[in-house]
């Protein structure tokens, strides 16, 4: 910003005003570790996940930025002529997501009336994402590729989906904040303005960054209920991690890369699997 003082002037001004600069350093640390809270984000479900979290960072700033940066994904695609180019292919994603939806009330009451969002991305990548909010992404290359079923489109949609139900970019988001907490006290007393764009660093963690091993576990377990509830077999997110170990060499696609070996992950989803099948036979009979 261009200012109409001298530089002199300025660091004259600085100089005299540094106490209260540091005051107010100390303000905003303080703010920030206030409103750092931890949370339980969502119920419990039939698979038990209960663990706290820690919110730093307000739900409204990450679901705006996830809205702004899915919108400059939208236009870009869009533009190359990527987005939902196969009316067949879109109807069915968006089939199994209203259907996966209609259950997320199970763990979050407020979830199903987001502003939910399901797009096709055209393009060779064996990919998912579910950003804050409800915006769903879903890559051709994952259905083509592995030729995925229904059921399996479910389970990889419904971890997607619990991503975005406990917060998960929200809660990563906040950590890297704290981690950088004596940096923001420096820039303030320093009078350096140049922070890091949270627009950009909520893409980076919905899109790129991988997640903890708690979270991705979190993810597994709740997906799989969620696609149980909404009528897909849960068994198949076995079957989808089977293919997906078979494309990759033994490596898993980045999206879900932050995971224990292959074989514990295949361990603790046939005993995930096990646990909401009721749950599945049930919705079968309605």
């Amino acid at each position: 910003m261009n200012s109409k003082f001298s530089v002199g002037h300025k660091q004259a001004l600085w100089a005299g005003a540094r106490p209260l600069w540091q005051l107010l350093a100390l303000g905003l640390a303080a703010s920030l570790l206030a409103a750092c809270q931890t949370v339980q984000t969502t119920s419990a479900g039939q698979v038990g996940v209960t663990r706290n979290q820690y919110m730093g960072v307000s739900a409204a700033q990450v679901d705006a930025a996830s809205a702004q940066s899915y919108r400059k994904m939208l236009e870009e695609a869009g533009r190359k002529k990527q987005l939902n180019l196969d009316a067949v292919m879109l109807a069915r994603v968006q089939g199994i997501a209203t259907r996966l939806i209609a259950q997320t009330s199970h763990f979050r009451p407020d979830a199903p009336g987001w502003r939910w969002e399901t797009n096709v991305f055209h393009t060779d990548q064996v990919n998912a994402f579910c950003m804050a909010g409800g915006k769903i992404g879903i890559y051709s290359g994952l259905i083509q590729k592995l030729k995925i079923t229904d059921d399996e489109l479910a389970a990889v949609m419904g971890h997607e989906i619990a991503h975005a139900l406990r917060e998960h970019v929200r809660e990563q988001v906040s950590l890297q904040q704290a981690a950088r907490l004596p940096g923001v006290v420096l820039a303030v007393v320093t009078g350096n303005q140049a922070l890091a764009d949270l627009g950009d660093m909520i893409t980076d963690v919905s899109l790129t960054l991988p997640r903890s091993r708690g979270a991705e576990k979190e993810a597994d377990v709740i997906g799989v209920e969620l696609a149980a509830r909404a009528g897909y077999d849960p068994r198949a997110a076995i079957s989808l991690w089977q293919k997906m170990n078979q494309l990759g060499g033994g490596r898993p696609p980045e999206f879900l890369s932050t995971h224990p070996a292959p074989e514990s992950r295949q361990q603790d989803l046939a005993r995930i699997s096990e646990v909401v099948m009721p749950l599945y036979e049930q919705s079968r009979r309605r």
